[in-house]
């Protein structure tokens, strides 16, 4: 699969390669829209690999900023069932690629829909007990599913975890470090998966040359980003921090939804 990118393609894929590295160090909600622009660069399948590989390289920004701050006990609560997650994943992933006509947007609408049922059960927690609180065992199983299976199919766990972190009340330079080092860990396991998908449907590609040759141009606009979002996260008061990552979330949300469905 050859895949020719024309200049407007080039700018759309280094917004979104700036909006990555912005999103691991500074604004995490961010990084949910470049779900859509990657997939209009290198259309669906191809977007899931390059998209990849770029947020693998900021992670590595994130976590040397952030590296003492993180809660490991959520990481590890989480690990098991994140893994099972991204399992389901590589098996849809696999499905779609045996088709001829992927189902991808029904997927984003369901990512999208999950998304929207955390954000509303995060602001009624108090109200419905602390059976639906991120602290409960049911809570840390489904949240870990879910985002393992959505960061699998279409790079778009960072609502969930979103929603999930908050709800710990971690300050935010706790929600960053156990934010950077959950995606440093996932994405790297990842990428195996990515390739061995690809080596099965050499066809349907998740990876190629064309995507690792712009994983490489554009990686100093990643790091640009990175740099940027670690100057910008100190001068974000703690409120507003919380305010803008979960209006983020649900902005996300509904454009996963509102786009696959026009």
């Amino acid at each position: 699969m050859h895949v020719h990118l024309t200049p407007l393609q080039w700018f759309v894929g280094g917004l979104a390669a700036l909006l990555i590295g912005l999103s691991k160090t500074g604004v995490p909600g961010v990084g949910i829209l470049v779900v859509p622009l990657m997939a209009f660069v290198f259309g669906g399948r191809l977007s899931v690999g390059a998209t990849l590989l770029l947020l693998s390289f900021a992670d590595i920004f994130a976590v040397v900023r952030y590296r003492s701050h993180a809660r490991w006990d959520r990481v590890i609560a989480l690990a098991p069932w994140v893994l099972i997650g991204l399992f389901l994943g590589a098996v849809v992933l696999n499905k779609l690629g045996q088709q001829k006509n992927s189902t991808k947007d029904i997927l984003s609408i369901v990512i999208g829909v999950m998304v929207l049922m955390m954000l509303a059960v995060h602001f009624a927690r108090k109200r419905w007990g602390e059976a639906l609180t991120p602290h409960s065992k049911g809570a840390t199983i489904s949240t870990g599913v879910a985002a393992g299976f959505s960061t699998m199919v279409s790079n778009a766990a960072g609502p969930i975890m979103t929603i999930y972190l908050a709800g710990m009340g971690m300050d935010k330079n706790q929600f960053m470090g156990t934010n950077a080092w959950y995606f440093f860990i996932f994405n790297l396991v990842k990428i195996p998966i990515l390739l061995y998908l690809t080596f099965l449907q050499p066809g349907k590609p998740l990876v190629s040359i064309e995507t690792l040759s712009f994983n490489a141009a554009v990686a100093p606009i990643v790091a640009i980003g990175a740099l940027t979002g670690s100057w910008l996260l100190p001068r974000i008061p703690q409120k507003q921090f919380d305010s803008i990552v979960l209006a983020l979330a649900g902005l996300a949300a509904a454009h996963l939804i509102l786009t696959s469905l026009t």
